[in-house]
C-alpha cells in the first residue's frame, strides 16, 4: 500500500482528519486498478461472484441465521434482514443481469469543435470511491458492489449492526472472487463500527460520494454530519389517491399490492387518500387489507364509514402521527378529501418525494397529478411497488434518490457515473 496519495489529488487530503495510512486510501488506490479493467473483465468478476453465491448458499444462510436470532420476527426489519435460498438465487441472477448490461463508461455524452479548432468531448467516467451506509439489508452488499464495480468504482460498505454477520460473510465471498482476479480486497471494503461511520463521513479526499440507505433518522444523520457529497435515498412516505373517477376494479389490486407486497420496503404504501364521492367504496377497498392483517388508521370520515361497515378490530382512529409516517409495517393511514386540489396539498405537505400514485379514469385529473406532484416517481393506474431499478429495466439499483441534484429515482449504472471533458488542440492559445 502506498504511503501517499497520487500526485494531483494529494491537496484534497489535507482537508481530512483521516490519516493517509487509512484503508480508505487503499480503496482510492484500487480505483486506479479498476480503471485499467475492460468491461469484459468487470463482467467476468460479477459472473464468478454469481456462481460463488450459489455455491456458498449454506454458508451465507448460516451467517444470516446468527443475525436473525438476535431480532424478533415481529420486527418490521426482520423481512429486510432475512435471506433464504430463493432470495440468494435471485441475487445471483441479478448479478448476471448487471454483468450483461452495457458499460456505462467511456460513452460520448457531447462532442463539438469550436471555431478555433479545439475539439471538445464529454465522456462518462467513474465516480471513484462510493460509500454506502445502510441498515438491516445484507443484500445491499451484493447490489452495491455489483453496480460500483460495473461502473468502475470502489465501494465502502457500512452496514447496520443487525446485519453484521451476514455482511461479513458476503464481503468475505466478494474478497475471494476479487483476489482470484488479482484485485485488492479494498475494492469492496466493509466497515463495522459506529466510529467507522464518522470516519467515513469525514473522509474527504478519499471518498467521492456517500449514499445512505435506510430510515429518515439515518439519512438525516448522514446529511447533517458528512463532509463528503451525499445523495439522499430511501425514506418513502408514499400515497395513493383514489380519484372520484377511479375504476374500483383497478383500485383494489393497486392498493393491496402497493401496501402488502412487501411492507418493509421504501415503496410500500403508507397513506390511502380517497375522494369523498368514493367513500362508500372504502370498505370494499379495505376488506382485502383486513384479510392480510393491515391496521387502518382512518381520519374521522373514513373511520365512521369503515366502522359502520365492518366490525374489524384493525380499524383505528388516526392521530397526528398517522400522516407523514413511513410505517414499514402492516399499518396504513386513510385520508378523505373533497377535491383533487386537497389531495395534492396533502401529498405536498406529508410526502417525502419518493413515489406517489393516482387511480383515475379522468385524463385531466391524471394529467394534473402527474404534472404537479413533486416526487421522483409518479404513477397513474399502477402501484408504487414498481419503484425499483430492476423493474425499471436498470438491472439493479444502489438506492432510490429522493433529491434533485445529479440523480432522481432508482439509481443504477448511469446514475453512479460522472463525466469529464476531453479537449484536444493543435497548439491554439487563448487571446
Amino acid at each position: 500500500m502506498p504511503d501517499t496519495i497520487r500526485s494531483g489529488a494529494a491537496h484534497t487530503c489535507t482537508d481530512s482528519p483521516t490519516p493517509v495510512s487509512s484503508p480508505f486510501l487503499a480503496s482510492k488506490t484500487a480505483c486506479w486498478q479498476l480503471a485499467r479493467l475492460t468491461d469484459e473483465q468487470r463482467s467476468r468478476i460479477l459472473l464468478d461472484l454469481a456462481e460463488a453465491t450459489e455455491t456458498h448458499i449454506a454458508d451465507l444462510l448460516a451467517a444470516n441465521a446468527l443475525d436473525l436470532a438476535r431480532m424478533e420476527s415481529s420486527d418490521p426489519r426482520y423481512d429486510r434482514l432475512q435471506l433464504n435460498e430463493a432470495r440468494l438465487r435471485d441475487i445471483a441472477a441479478d448479478l448476471r443481469k448487471v454483468a450483461a448490461l452495457p458499460s456505462p463508461l467511456g460513452r460520448t455524452l457531447k462532442h463539438s469543435i469550436l471555431p478555433n479548432g479545439l475539439e471538445l468531448t464529454r465522456i462518462s467516467v467513474p465516480f471513484g470511491v462510493i460509500g454506502i451506509i445502510f441498515e438491516a439489508r445484507p443484500n445491499v452488499c451484493f447490489d452495491c458492489f455489483a453496480l460500483c464495480l460495473k461502473a468502475g468504482s470502489a465501494c465502502i460498505l457500512k452496514g447496520g449492526s443487525d446485519a453484521k454477520d451476514s455482511c461479513t460473510a458476503i464481503v468475505a465471498l466478494i474478497h475471494e472472487v476479487l483476489l482470484r482476479h488479482g484485485l485488492p480486497t479494498e475494492t469492496a471494503l466493509l466497515l463495522t463500527s459506529h466510529e467507522d461511520t464518522d470516519r467515513l463521513l469525514s473522509a474527504r479526499g478519499f471518498v467521492d460520494l456517500i449514499i445512505p440507505r435506510g430510515s429518515s433518522r439515518l439519512i438525516s444523520y448522514v446529511r447533517e454530519n458528512a463532509r463528503v457529497p451525499v445523495i439522499e435515498t430511501g425514506a418513502g412516505v408514499v400515497h395513493c389517491y383514489i380519484d372520484r373517477s377511479a375504476d374500483l376494479q383497478k383500485a383494489i389490486p393497486i392498493v393491496v399490492n402497493a401496501k402488502t407486497r412487501r411492507v418493509s420496503v421504501c415503496n410500500a404504501l403508507d397513506c390511502l387518500i380517497i375522494h369523498r364521492d368514493r367513500l362508500s367504496d372504502l370498505p370494499t377497498i379495505c376488506q382485502p387489507l383486513f384479510e392480510k392483517d393491515v391496521i387502518i388508521e382512518a381520519d374521522e370520515r373514513a373511520y365512521l364509514t369503515l366502522s359502520q361497515a365492518s366490525a374489524s378490530s384493525l380499524i383505528r382512529k388516526a392521530d397526528e402521527e398517522s400522516f407523514g409516517t413511513e410505517f414499514l409495517s402492516l399499518r396504513m393511514a386513510v385520508k378523505v378529501v373533497d377535491s383533487l386540489d386537497e389531495a395534492l396539498e396533502h401529498i405536498a405537505c406529508y410526502g417525502s418525494g419518493h413515489s406517489e400514485s393516482i387511480v383515475a379514469e379522468d385524463e385531466d385529473a391524471a394529467h394534473r397529478f402527474l404534472l404537479e406532484v413533486d416526487a421522483a416517481c409518479v404513477y397513474h393506474n399502477a402501484p408504487t411497488s414498481f419503484t425499483d431499478g430492476g423493474q425499471f429495466g436498470l438491472g439493479a439499483e444502489i438506492g432510490i434518490s429522493t433529491q434533485k441534484l445529479h440523480a432522481r429515482g432508482p439509481m443504477a449504472l448511469e446514475e453512479i457515473t460522472t463525466y469529464k471533458w476531453i479537449i484536444k488542440g493543435e497548439g491554439q492559445t487563448r487571446p
